[in-house]
């Protein structure tokens, strides 16, 4: 196979026009999914900002790994409980506008979590919305291309 055989999705660059290599922020994303009637469904969650459909994500915590601080984020954005892998299933990146409004370039891990339960009462309960979808339907709606890949081919199974 020649590396032209090779279809990837289109990735998007970090834009470092405005910024230094050193102000590239890391960011731990939850994929929290279950299964539903033998399907793959993932909880997708809304920005309080603009309203749109993301992962539960945050910024390092001291102390935790960054699996850890994935599923910190998913309890705490959407109130999720379940069994946490610490596999990352890849990266994705994204402009994050401060409240400076300055575009920051984020490169976010992502890290899938079994659902167990979803708690009525969370730390952001009320602040946004979430909700299942079916893997197609989840990639459709999430802004970033390597990210709808990463939803769109995720696989249980590959799991230890």
């Amino acid at each position: 196979m020649k590396h032209t055989d090779i279809h990837l999705p289109r990735q998007l660059p970090i834009a470092l026009e405005r910024a230094h290599k050193r102000d590239v922020r890391s960011q731990f994303a939850a994929l929290p999914f279950r299964k539903k009637g033998g399907k793959v469904q993932v909880l997708l969650i809304t920005s309080r900002g603009s309203g749109r459909w993301i992962l539960p994500k945050g910024w390092p915590m001291l102390g935790k790994t960054p699996a850890e601080g994935a599923a910190q984020e998913a309890w705490e954005e959407a109130g999720v409980i379940g069994k946490l892998y610490d596999q990352c299933l890849g990266l994705y990146s994204y402009q994050k506008t401060d409240a400076r409004k300055r575009k920051l370039p984020c490169l976010v891990m992502v890290y899938p979590i079994k659902v167990r339960k979803l708690a009525m009462k969370y730390p952001e309960a009320g602040q946004r919305r979430r909700k299942w979808f079916s893997l197609k339907k989840a990639a459709s709606l999430v802004a970033e291309p390597e990210l709808a890949q990463m939803i769109r081919t995720f696989d249980p199974h590959s799991l230890h």
